[in-house]
């Protein structure tokens, strides 16, 4: 176990430095966070005020989730309580504070398949999410490698709170999302915020950033033109369920 748990803390660090490299424009400062699974009560997340271009094991914060997730049972918390709730999270009193997103990254590292999650605030990205064309960005897809990597359509938040409450939205939306594609979001995208992408692995989570933001950039410069045109419903689902794509997102480890 101790061999596994500093197997996927390297795997966090390897994501994390790929996702704050500053000529990406993702992340600056203290933006932006990220996790990882160790077992089904346990999870690694990026500490608060910690920067993902130079994040050290110091930096990593075990927590349990339980902790968070029957936190996020209640109707309505206080800043002060999600504050105890988050320092009560550690495995370790010793460790830092964990991020006050811990909330949202605890529901998600309980989906299936879902074993790392990456958050941005990725430039291009944010462009449209601060724009009134921001839940059509999220919802519909113009071109066929959008669909490998993102998925057929992202969830899409409406401006909220963060912490307690953003965590509440995520998590209803993205139950929404399971109930209707019977699979975990690749996307999800805050309004006003940023984006986050979950994946099986570390390769995952970075392909859906990379293509979300490269789409990002895409649509802004169809939309300047005149566009974008979207792929039809029909168009989507066959790039979605085609064999060959499927083979193609083993082998990227999609």
């Amino acid at each position: 176990m101790k061999e596994s748990k500093q197997k996927t803390i390297r795997a966090l660090l390897s994501l994390s430095h790929e996702l704050g490299r500053e000529e990406r424009g993702m992340a600056i400062l203290g933006e932006g966070n990220t996790s990882a699974r160790i077992d089904d009560g346990r999870f690694l997340i990026k500490a608060s005020g910690s920067r993902l271009s130079d994040l050290r094991s110091t930096d990593v914060v075990e927590c349990k989730s339980e902790v968070l997730l029957s936190f996020l049972e209640g109707s309505s918390r206080t800043d002060a309580e999600i504050e105890s709730a988050l320092f009560a999270s550690r495995v370790s009193a010793r460790s830092k504070k964990p991020s006050v997103e811990a909330l949202f990254h605890a529901f998600f590292l309980t989906l299936d398949g879902i074993q790392f999650v990456g958050h941005t605030h990725a430039i291009a990205v944010n462009k449209i999410l601060c724009s009134p064309r921001a839940r059509e960005f999220a919802e519909k897809r113009i071109f066929p490698d959008e669909i490998v990597c993102c998925g057929p359509s992202s969830v899409f938040v409406p401006y909220t709170d963060p912490g307690f409450s953003l965590a509440r939205h995520i998590r209803m939306l993205t139950m929404e999302f399971l109930k209707n594609y019977g699979q975990p979001p690749r996307v999800i995208l805050m309004q006003n915020h940023g984006i986050i992408t979950l994946g099986r692995t570390p390769e995952a989570v970075l392909a859906a950033m990379f293509m979300a933001e490269k789409t990002a950039q895409i649509w802004t410069g169809a939309a300047a033109l005149g566009g974008p045109t979207f792929l039809s419903q029909e168009d989507v689902d066959r790039i979605a369920n085609r064999i060959d794509e499927h083979y193609r997102q083993r082998v990227l480890k999609l």
